[in-house]
């Protein structure tokens, strides 16, 4: 009996694909997203802005100079950065503080504005016994009366700022200094009474507001 001969089968051919065939667009489209996303988050990580910085404390009052500030590169979104002054542009003029701005904190817009804005003045207070360690510009304190008649003290004004400790002769540790305060105009009659009369206004500073 003869024997079939069954063909052999051809072999299947291995085409490259071309360029448009849909897998080979879709790899390349992912590639290129990946790309592109790395290549964003890199630059936004390295993208900064100039920011103006206090160079110490700033009281309300103060006229700003560039001498007052420094500069930080700081990353900020675009909301976040509108809040502050940028330092790649120039200072609002006649610009005076109109609330404190701790050391080394970035500079709000909202902390800028006219003298107008003000609603403060500025009253010496004489320091008796010892000057608190932590009293200096920008901290707070509440000022007190002590009459000579009376056993009670009376609270002259609440948490005003510090605008300057000035040392007197002998020096802050012996006590011979003065504070002068920012009061609020509404509590000046008040103060200025108290300072004018018999009785003792002591300077009471705030817990941590101060150094």
């Amino acid at each position: 009996m003869d024997l079939l001969e069954v063909p052999a089968p051809a072999a299947a051919r291995l085409r490259r694909p071309g360029w448009r065939d849909p897998r080979l667009l879709s790899g390349l489209v992912l590639i290129a997203g990946a790309v592109a996303l790395g290549s964003w988050v890199v630059s936004s990580a390295q993208h900064t802005v100039p920011v103006y910085v206090a160079r110490g404390a700033l009281v309300p009052g103060t006229a700003v100079a560039p001498d007052d500030l420094a500069v930080a590169q700081v990353r900020l979104t675009d909301a976040a950065l509108e809040r502050y002054v940028r330092a790649d542009g120039p200072l609002p003029e006649n610009a005076v503080v109109v609330r404190v701005v701790g050391d080394g904190e970035l500079v709000a817009r909202s902390a800028l504005g006219s003298a107008q804005d003000l609603d403060v003045r500025a009253v010496a207070v004489p320091l008796r016994g010892t000057v608190p360690a932590d009293l200096a510009a920008g901290a707070l304190v509440d000022l007190w009366l002590t009459p000579p008649d009376a056993v009670s003290p009376t609270e002259l004004a609440q948490g005003v700022v510090v605008q300057e400790v000035a040392e007197q002769g002998g020096g802050l540790a012996s006590g011979s200094a003065t504070v002068h305060v920012l009061v609020p105009r509404q509590d000046l009659p008040r103060v200025l009474a108290a300072l004018s009369s018999d009785g003792d206004v002591a300077v009471v500073p705030v817990p941590g507001t101060g150094r």
